[in-house]
């Protein structure tokens, strides 16, 4: 990938097109998903750095059939953009300018148990910055599954129509997505917890969250939804050290160049309750 600042307008050309692939892809995935929820499918858990598995790490079939699809329909539009996907480990293209990050079932605790608050995640970073995504959701602010997308610049898309979110000025308290559900008042919000970044993102960009912290997501959980983000008005943080910093890239860590170990806390909403957040 390389270094510098957003890029020329003409690296941009092919985006409505990216976007449009993405929401394709998006839509693919949630197919999938739907097909085989509530069915019988194999689950296997991943282990942590030190061999043991990890209870809160499971990979369902659906998870790994449905990044392999999504990496064959990429090969074959953007054979010359790179791909980092969660299941799988094989990482093309890891210094092209385009990189298409893939989160085929975010929530995949909940989806193999049933709880059906999950999303299938595609982002396409430039450079390092998310430029474009497309969010499959099972719910929704129109109460049904469907896919959120956006592009940059552009506004904010549901299944193709705009979605101008609304703000009820008689709500006094807002919702806000935490690691850990706390007290009700906490910081002037009540707290909830979904167990998916991806629709979390999307969920705040159609105006039913007004701010979101996640614990240390990595690159695929939230490329995706930033795009949302950006394009229903919000900001992102990142924090590195101990400061939270404004976020524009997807920087590699100085530890490992590879992108795909990306991992950082975030808080992501409107600017005002970023703010206050990070204060807190």
């Amino acid at each position: 990938m390389k270094s510098g600042n957003f890029g020329a307008v003409e690296d941009l050309d092919d985006l409505p097109a990216m976007e449009g692939l993405a929401v394709e892809l998006a839509t693919l995935a949630g197919r999938e998903i739907v097909a085989a929820f509530g069915t019988i499918f194999t689950v296997r858990y991943k282990t942590g750095a030190r061999g043991a598995v990890s209870l809160r790490d499971p990979v369902s079939e659906i998870d790994r059939r449905v990044e392999a699809l999504i990496r064959e329909r990429l090969a074959k539009h953007f054979p010359d953009h790179g791909v980092i996907g969660e299941e799988l480990a094989e990482h093309p293209g890891q210094d092209s300018d385009f990189v298409w990050v893939i989160d085929p079932i975010d929530g995949t605790t909940n989806f193999v148990n049933g709880f059906p608050l999950f999303a299938a995640s595609i982002g396409v970073l430039h450079r390092g910055r998310a430029v474009a995504g497309a969010v499959w959701c099972s719910v929704s602010h129109a109460l049904r599954a469907g896919v959120y997308h956006a592009s940059v610049s552009a506004k904010l898309h549901f299944e193709g129509a705009d979605v101008t979110p609304k703000v009820n000025a008689a709500v006094l308290l807002r919702l806000a997505s935490v690691p850990i559900v706390a007290n009700a008042d906490e910081a002037g919000w009540e707290t909830r917890k979904t167990g998916s970044a991806a629709l979390e993102c999307a969920l705040f960009a159609a105006g039913l969250l007004e701010v979101a912290r996640f614990a240390a997501p990595n690159v695929w959980d939230v490329a995706g939804g930033i795009a949302l983000i950006r394009a229903g008005g919000g900001i992102v943080r990142m924090r590195d050290g101990g400061d939270w910093m404004p976020m524009n890239f997807f920087i590699r860590d100085k530890r490992n160049s590879d992108l795909r170990h990306w991992k950082h806390p975030l808080v992501v909403g409107r600017r005002q309750a970023v703010e206050r957040m990070c204060a807190g």
